[in-house]
This record gives C-alpha cells, structure tokens and sequence, in this order.
C-alpha cells in the first residue's frame, strides 16, 4: 500500500467508484478509482480518495484471517491517515488519498471485514467495478478449486502461490500468446495441435476445460481455494491471467490476495469436502461458495454484516444462509393419531433411522400400509408434498428411467425426434435437493415395490453414493461429477409376498435400514381394531382377519388390514365381496399347485365357525 496526496495519474478521467458502508445512514459513500497500474503479483490497484468514510469497528476475525489488511487499517488509523471524522460523528475520514493493491484491500480497509471489492465498489448508475475490466467472463463471482499440492513432485502452495500471492495452472506445451478470454473452441484447436499424441483424448478433454475456466472463466473477484498439507486455503482473484516462460508447472498465473490462515481439512463442511473429492486440478466449487465465505467466521460476525446487504431486508447473507442446519421434526401425537399408529415412540424411531441413516425401507405383506405409512411420514417430516416425490419400481425399470439417460425427445422449433440426455426422478430430486437455498430442507424419494426392479441394474454407481454421501462419482452418461445431497433421503416400500426380504442382496441391507410392518406386530397388528373403533364399527371384521392371519404358517403371506379400511367393506355385502375379489385371490396364488380348498380353510363361514360373536350372534354371509 502507498499514500499519495497528489491527483489521479495519467491523461482522461478515470470511471469513479463508490461504496456503500454498512449501518452507514446519513454517511456519504466511499469513493475510489482503479489505477491502471498493478502490483508486484499482477493485481490491479485501486485509490481510495481522501474524504471516505470508513467504520470505526472491525470484525472480531478480521486481524485473524485478513491479517494484511488489518495491519494496514491499524498503521492508517496510528498515522493519522484515518482519524475520526468530524462531519460524521462515530465514524472514520480518510485525510488523504490512499493506493492499495486491490479493491477488494481498499473495500476493507474501509469497513474493517472482508469485501468483494469488485462487487461492492460501484459506480453512480450500480454497475459493479468487474464490469469495466476487459476480457472478463460476465456474470457474478464463482467460486474455484486450483490444486497445486502436488505438481510435478512439488508442493507450489507453499512455495509460490501463498509466498508470491498468487495460483497457477502448469501447460508445459501451451505455446505463447494465448491469451485470457479465448474461446473453448480454440483452446480445442490448440491443444490437439501442441499436446498430439503425448496425451490421450480423454486428457485432452479435461485440459480444454481447465484451461478455459483458468483463461477464460475465472475473474477478479471470484473465490480461489487450494489443499495443501491438509489445510483448506482461501483466497480472491484479484487480476487477470497471464501467461508466463517457466519450468512448465506455473506457466499460467493469477494474482490472488490469500487469507492469512488455512482451515483443518476435518472441520470443513460435508458440502465442501463432497466437492473437494472431484479429481480435476480446477474444479467449480460456486455451488458451495456460500459455505466457503462463511468459513473461520462465526454466526454472530455473520448476522453483523448482513447489514451491509442493502438490497436484502431480511437481514442474512448466503453465508449466513448456507449455514441452517437440516432438521427432521420431531413426530407429534397428533401423527400417530392420523396414522392410527398405537404409540408415538414407533414414528420417532423411524424419524431417528432416517436421520442416522437416510435410507429405510418399510417391508410386509400386502395391505400394512407401507405406501400410505411412507407417504404421510415423508411430508410430514419434509413439511409438505412439495417436497416429496414417488416413483414404482418394476422388472423392466432401469438406470436410465430412474436417473439418466438417452430418450427420446422431440425438438419444440425442429420437430424432429431425437435421443437427448434426460433426468430421471432421482437426479431432478437431488438437484433440486442441492440447489442453493435448499440445503436445510429435507426432501424425500418414496420408491414403492423397490425389490420388483434389478437393483443392481437400476443403482448402478449410486449404490456407492448411497454409503458414502460426502463423495461424488463420475456419472455415466452426463459425465457430471454427481453426489447425494445429506438432505435427501430415500423410503422404500418392499412386498414380501412377491420377494422375501432375505433375497435382498448384502449391499442393499447394508445400505438401507429395514423396518416391519406385519399384521404379527404392532403397528399393524392393532391398526384394523383402532380404525373400526373410530369409525364405530365393531370388531367383527377384525376377529375375522386374526382368524384369517392365524391360519396362514408364513408371515410373508399374511393379510394385511388395509383391505378392510375402506367404507365400501362394510357396506352391505361389502365385506364378503372384499374377502372373495381381494383376500381369497391371494391366497390362491400363495397355494397354487396345491391340492388345498380355499374356501374351506379361509373361507368367510370357516372363519366365523371357528370364532366367538362378541355380539352373541352368529356371521351369516349377505345375500
């Protein structure tokens, strides 16, 4: 940093910039120019004209993670070059022009907390400083992972980049003159022309794309991080690309201004380390940009500047946003009435199983409730259907209907059909899942008969991500880099009568917790008798399925009670037309092949033989 009292250099006007302070009603904005002169690393430095405001408070980390610029705000205020201001009472006035390295270091010097300088200095009419640099990607700051822990054998974290403040990609073939800004297709051009047949297709690939985002996409003003030495580095982009005669391991640079301290790899937000698992040397980390902001600060310096938003009146910023926590309500009486269920305890356990494990099948006979059970719980835990969808399982499901693949689509100007990449149900979910935002609240995917599908088939490579969701895969077909948000859980329901639980594969049990619903236990066992009572219609039809369900051996072949939970069951003739379309059916199939009558073992008038009539009266069929 360098003080100057005389004007701004150089012939013309410079475009003017200014801004705004936080809590600073009634205080003129800050006023600066970007000076075409840059420092030592590259950056563009920025002159804060004398008369600026500035906050007479710093954040409580601010000396700890942006040490250079608290050090420099320190020595200004001791010299006297921001001293207290006489036409703003409680605040700060720079007595001279000031020059820093960047405008982001002048931003905050100014407010005494880390600014996106390039996004906060602004001119008359709200056009942001990145605006007038050329060359520049349009849009706002991203965020980007550079790895240099490891090129060629050398750690350039610690050697160059945070010595030198700055990040760089190795190109050992890239010829000169490419410039920042060029386009992907002739990044395309020029290295099947200078790399040949010394890299392979899919090397050349992956090197058009890091090349384009550290040519052409990144930006002053975006986030930069790196890994180096198990520590989790954070910097800005404070200048443009160049390239440079090197060994070939740097030969691509960017100026950066580093925070003063890295962050343990340990203590990093799963969202972060689930991104940091991609294998690329630059890697698009925006989608978790505000958990990257937020990182070595605590929610109460959070909460303080959000009041530096001016267009946002609830008071939060991303960071501060990306921080609520995800949360599963806690099941009330008022649930396990509805559901008829006979204790509270039982739909906790469950809310508990999905949170250690965000996978839970329900299994049973046919007629326990599975589907209806899974659905009620699910939007009462994710707050609404909005967030819950349902999808059926059959032996002709497959990867491409459940996640993605090629099909047919017709193209809405053309009219010609044509295989386009399109998202199943459960990418549309997860990216809905992880969208910015949305991170705190639960979502859920109810796949019903999830063992009538080849689950091997179907899962593919998600089967690892089920187990491990703060890693990615590599995708099949998009070639994404894809991971399971935390906030997305899975509920399957599984028929036992078409496949018993113990042909479910090992990795399917290990990946799923398994909960019962048999008419042997509770809930179910007492579910038809609490649905008659209060609908006050006896207890006729349940003596009738206890007797029914204790004559069949297997467990996995009994009744279940919902085919009696409907009002056309008791209607007159109902219940023996329920028994002779719905319940005898089954079990027929159960015993087919079997030298067996039906009728006379489950049969309405053998049950009602073989039971007492609470009422005194006897079971006559309906004419």
């Amino acid at each position: 940093m360098t003080e100057t009292e005389d004007g701004i250099p150089g012939s013309g006007e410079p475009p003017q910039f200014l801004l705004r302070l936080p809590g600073a009603s009634g205080v003129d904005r800050a006023r600066g120019v970007l000076l075409d002169e840059v420092g030592t690393n590259g950056s563009r430095k920025f002159r804060i004209l004398a008369g600026s405001p500035a906050r007479d408070r710093e954040m409580p980390s601010f000396s700890k993670h942006f040490s250079g610029t608290a050090v420099a705000r320190e020595t200004m205020r001791n010299t006297g070059v921001l001293r207290p201001s006489t036409r703003w009472p409680g605040w700060l006035e720079l007595a001279q022009d000031v020059d820093c390295g960047s405008p982001s270091f002048a931003a905050g010097v100014l407010v005494g907390a880390p600014r996106n300088g390039w996004v906060d200095w602004k001119t008359e009419a709200g056009a942001p400083l990145s605006d007038f640099m050329e060359g520049v990607w349009p849009g706002p700051a991203r965020a980007w992972l550079v790895r240099g822990s490891n090129v060629a054998g050398a750690d350039l974290v610690q050697k160059l980049w945070l010595p030198e403040e700055r990040v760089s990609l190795a190109a050992p073939r890239l010829r000169q003159g490419i410039d920042q800004g060029t386009s992907k297709e002739r990044l395309r051009t020029v290295v099947e022309e200078d790399w040949g047949t010394t890299a392979t297709y899919n090397q050349k690939l992956e090197l058009v794309e890091e090349l384009h985002a550290f040519l052409s996409r990144m930006k002053p003003g975006d986030t930069v991080c790196t890994l180096s030495g198990g520590r989790f580095y954070v910097g800005e982009i404070t200048g443009p690309a160049e390239q440079t005669a090197s060994d070939g391991r740097s030969n691509l640079r960017r100026p950066v201004e580093w925070r003063s301290t890295g962050h343990p790899y340990d203590v990093l937000p799963e969202e972060i380390q689930r991104r940091l698992s991609v294998q690329h040397d630059v890697v698009d980390l925006t989608a978790v940009q505000p958990l990257i902001e937020g990182l070595g600060l605590s929610d109460e310096e959070l909460a303080d500047e959000a009041e530096a938003i001016e267009h946002d009146p609830s008071g939060t910023t991303p960071a501060l946003a990306a921080r609520r926590e995800l949360e599963l309500p806690v099941p009330e009486q008022h649930l396990a009435d509805k559901l008829l269920v006979h204790d509270v305890a039982w739909l906790r356990d469950i809310r508990d199983l999905l949170w250690d494990e965000r996978q839970l099948i329900l299994y049973g006979p046919p007629g326990t409730g599975k589907t209806y059970t899974a659905l009620e719980l699910a939007e009462y835990l994710g707050g609404g259907p909005e967030q819950v969808k349902l999808v059926q399982f059959h032996p002709s499901y497959a990867y491409e209907d459940f996640f993605e693949g090629f099909r047919p689509r017709e193209d809405p100007d053309t009219r010609e059909v044509a295989f386009r990449l399109t998202a199943g149900p459960l990418r549309e979910l997860a990216d809905l899942a992880s969208r910015e935002g949305n991170r705190h609240i639960p979502y859920f995917l109810i796949i019903d008969e999830i063992n009538r599908a080849n689950l091997a088939k179907v899962f593919g490579e998600l089967y690892f991500l089920l187990e491990y969701r703060n890693k990615s895969v590599r995708l099949t077909y998009s070639g994404d880099d894809f991971a399971l948000p935390p906030n997305l859980f899975v509920i399957g329901t599984m028929n036992t009568a078409d496949r018993s639980i113990a042909l479910v594969d090992a990795a399917m049990r290990r990946r799923f917790a398994f909960v019962e619903l048999s008419p042997r236990t509770e809930p179910t066992s007492g579910l038809l008798r609490r649905w008659l009572d209060r609908e006050g219609l006896g207890t006729r039809a349940a003596d009738l399925l206890d007797a029914l369900n204790s004559r069949i051996e297997e467990a996995d072949f009994r009744i279940g009670p919902s085919y009696l939970m409907k009002k056309g069951a008791h209607r007159q003739g109902g219940l023996e037309r329920t028994w002779r379309t719905k319940i005898l059916p089954l079990l027929e199939e159960h015993h087919y092949g079997e030298s067996f009558d039906i009728e006379k073992r489950y049969g309405l008038e053998a049950l009602a033989r073989s039971i007492s009539d609470g009422d005194g009266e006897s079971y006559e069929p309906s004419p």
